[in-house]
């Protein structure tokens, strides 16, 4: 077994494929004033995420998504349960513990660009991950190919955040993920303020990612349109519990929760090929 407890690192994951899941995870913050105890955000929640295939995590403002995303990424230690990784159980701690983990699960964060650092080249931005994970190797080929997976020239290394253009800066900042190679990807309402044609730009990069590349992605978002073009099932997060998740098309057809119907009702105006795109998904998935 490896020092991080999860034996697992990128596409060298393990001939099987690494499931990774949260198990009956529940996690409550601290009640503050006068009221005490703690108030609970999440309450056994289980999901498990596989290579090639997309998940979405919808529900509304304070349902508790963000939070487990931060169990996800190991950052916070759930109340109970537990998350895994191919089977072997992954906790909070120290830095050298956690590398190979960090190697398998990379995030993207809400408005990726804003991420980026403006000081640093496009160069070493990408490589910045490959150093504080010890990545062995002449890093330049793996930033090159990282930035060839998301179809950003290579003449591109030199230049800073601010020289590019706001659909550069999201591709490198989804490349700085993927340049270590990662089995999977938490992608947190990454279109969220986007316009458009940038909005379609990211999202078919991801689907690309996952149906072409084979990478697990795990799309936290509030909206259900975005759900049904990406992703084969849905999971719907109310109250910190997952109150149903089933194949998107199910989800948008028939709800089986008061919280799925309020999502369905709010994305009423959607395009229906978003529906088709969330049939052929779920097929694939």
């Amino acid at each position: 077994m490896s020092d991080d407890g999860t034996g697992v690192s990128g596409r060298s994951a393990g001939r099987k494929p690494a499931i990774l899941a949260v198990n009956g995870i529940s996690f409550a913050y601290p009640r503050r004033g006068f009221r005490a105890g703690r108030q609970p955000t999440l309450q056994n929640v289980s999901l498990s995420l596989s290579p090639g295939a997309s998940t979405a995590l919808v529900g509304s403002s304070g349902s508790g998504k963000s939070t487990l995303v931060r169990i996800l990424l190991a950052l916070a230690k759930p109340s109970a349960g537990t998350v895994t990784l191919g089977g072997e159980e992954v906790r909070p701690g120290p830095v050298r513990t956690l590398r190979r983990y960090r190697r398998a699960v990379q995030y993207i964060p809400q408005n990726p660009a804003g991420s980026l650092d403006p000081r640093m080249t496009v160069f070493q931005l990408l490589r910045e991950p490959l150093r504080q994970l010890r990545v062995e190797g002449n890093h330049r080929p793996l930033v090159s190919e990282a930035l060839e997976r998301v179809e950003v020239p290579a003449a591109m290394l030199e230049r800073h955040p601010g020289e590019l253009s706001g659909g550069q800066n999201q591709r490198v900042a989804i490349a700085r993920a993927l340049v270590v190679s990662p089995a999977y990807l938490l992608a947190d309402e990454p279109v969220s303020g986007l316009d458009l044609p940038l909005r379609d730009t990211v999202l078919a990069l991801l689907e690309s990612l996952v149906h072409e590349q084979g990478l697990g992605l795990l799309l936290v978002t509030h909206d259900l349109a975005t759900a049904a073009r990406m992703c084969g099932t849905t999971a719907v997060l109310s109250q910190g519990r997952i109150v149903e998740h089933a194949p998107t098309h199910q989800v948008l057809e028939k709800p089986r929760s008061a919280a799925g119907a309020a999502l369905v009702q709010a994305a009423a105006g959607m395009p229906s090929t978003l529906h088709s795109s969330s049939d052929r998904t779920a097929a694939t998935a």
